[in-house]
């Protein structure tokens, strides 16, 4: 039997890795900016859920949360950052390489 590596479960985002988190950056990194209730509508998350998750995101520095209006009415916008995007890559560089280990041992 070859020797593995040793796999690094630290290089996994634990701000990234919660399902609803993963999907919003994963969402963000194709649309940006997305409305709160866009984001609502792609992850199926109530609003104090969403809401939870974003701040979240947001004290890591992932997300932006601009809040205006449309019209006569509020409008949050959620904008993945520069240092999001770099998180995001990173968080999946680091599961491929999780994946590529388990999938090659087994």
């Amino acid at each position: 039997m070859a020797d593995t590596p040793n796999i690094d479960l630290d290089a996994v985002d634990d701000v990234i890795h919660g399902r609803l988190r993963l999907g919003v950056m994963a969402y963000l990194s194709a649309v940006n900016p997305a409305s709160f209730p866009e984001l609502i509508d792609k992850t199926g998350a109530t609003n104090g859920n969403l809401s939870t998750h974003l701040t979240k995101l947001e004290t890591a520095g992932y997300v932006r949360q601009e809040k205006g209006y449309k019209g006569k009415r509020p409008q949050t916008l959620v904008h993945l950052t520069s240092d999001g995007r770099k998180a995001w890559i990173a968080y999946l560089e680091a599961m491929k390489t999780l994946l590529g280990h388990s999938i090659s041992d087994g």
